[in-house]
């Protein structure tokens, strides 16, 4: 028990000499430095200063406008990067040539040809780097894994995946309106989850389907998205993202021979987080049906970070990696190009900084 317990608290030590530096302080920044799982704050970077120093306070870091300075300190070992997209790449790789650990908000990048050098650069350094797929660690996508993995619905056959929002006056005149910000619009934004969840459900996709369009918002990138994903096993996804959804909704149903599992809600303006079992009974008719509620707060992000902790002491390669960023990413252009939305500019990011001002949609 002693040896246990003096272990127990080398690790908790470890942990907390672990230095993180946030580029990036708008609000997903913000709900990283809520949940870095027994991490310490060290630096802090955004242009406006003033939002910087407001982060770094809450534990007495260090805040620059210079994100290469809160990303070089020696005492910091990861880097959370959760900066506008066109920036995400750039400082990434500046990170991992620098040693650190990265975590990189999705989509990692704005194309196929950014996230790629950010895996070149993440084998040079032999570091660690994980994408920020946060919605793998809500609570009902977790147990509906298990159920899945667990063999509870059989065989899987089909995914039909609903997300939106309704955005918000002044939405087209926003950082994810400009695609040279971006790297699209709302496939590109809330998109590339459900194509992450997906394929964490189903593997690897073969064919790809699609259609992105502007109905609504007076923007140059889109604001729906229809899809249609197949595996090399004829498992299909069929999927529709949109920020004209005017309510806001989260709906991911999984269709097994033996039952289906349906994932509501993510909490907050989404709803009630929910997971319902519909268990397939021998003589079918109405199934046997279970239901679970999520009422507390999203921990999604304290449990992601904590595993990449984990990923780092084990040396294991993070579950939700740069490969899977790329392989949303490819699908991602693929629908952009059946589409006739293709955007080929991709300017340097800012000299003198990032744009930071990165928020959750709605």
């Amino acid at each position: 028990m002693a040896g246990a317990s003096s272990s127990k608290k080398a690790e908790e030590a470890r942990t907390r000499a672990t230095g993180v530096a946030i580029v990036g302080c708008g609000l997903i920044g913000q709900k990283r430095v809520k949940a870095l799982a027994g991490a310490r704050l060290v630096s802090c970077a955004d242009l406006d200063v003033a939002r910087a120093r407001a982060l770094a306070q809450t534990s007495g870091a260090f805040a620059t406008v210079d994100w290469r300075a809160a990303v070089d300190r020696p005492d910091v070992d990861i880097v959370v990067v959760a900066t506008t997209n066109e920036a995400l790449a750039d400082i990434s790789v500046a990170a991992l040539d620098a040693g650190k650990h990265i975590i990189v908000e999705k989509p990692a990048a704005r194309s196929v040809a950014e996230v790629d050098r950010v895996i070149a650069a993440r084998s040079r350094a032999g570091r660690q780097a994980r994408v920020g797929f946060n919605h793998r660690y809500h609570p009902a996508l977790q147990r509906a894994y298990e159920l899945v993995r667990q063999g509870e619905v059989g065989e899987l056959m089909f995914i039909r995946g609903r997300y939106g929002h309704g955005a918000r006056v002044g939405y087209e005149q926003e950082w994810r309106a400009n695609p040279a910000l971006s790297g699209g619009g709302e496939l590109i934004d809330q998109g590339v989850h459900l194509v992450d969840l997906s394929r964490w459900f189903l593997g690897d996709v073969a064919h790809v389907t699609g259609f992105a369009h502007t109905y609504f918002w007076q923007m140059p990138v889109d604001d729906n998205a229809f899809l249609t994903l197949r595996t090399a096993k004829e498992q299909t996804a069929f999927l529709h993202v949109s920020c004209t959804e005017w309510k806001n909704l989260f709906s991911l149903e999984i269709y097994g021979r033996g039952g289906k599992l349906h994932v509501e809600g993510l909490g907050g303006s989404y709803g009630v987080e929910r997971l319902t079992f519909y268990r397939m009974l021998p003589e079918m008719g109405p199934p046997e049906t279970t239901a679970w509620e999520y009422p507390r707060g999203d921990r999604s992000w304290e449990l992601e970070f904590a595993e990449f902790l984990e990923d780092i002491r084990l040396n294991r390669t993070p579950s939700a990696g740069l490969a899977d960023a790329r392989a949303a990413l490819v699908i991602v252009e693929e629908v952009y190009r059946q589409s006739k939305m293709e955007w080929t500019a991709e300017p340097e990011a800012n000299a003198s900084g990032p744009h930071t001002q990165r928020g959750v949609p709605a």
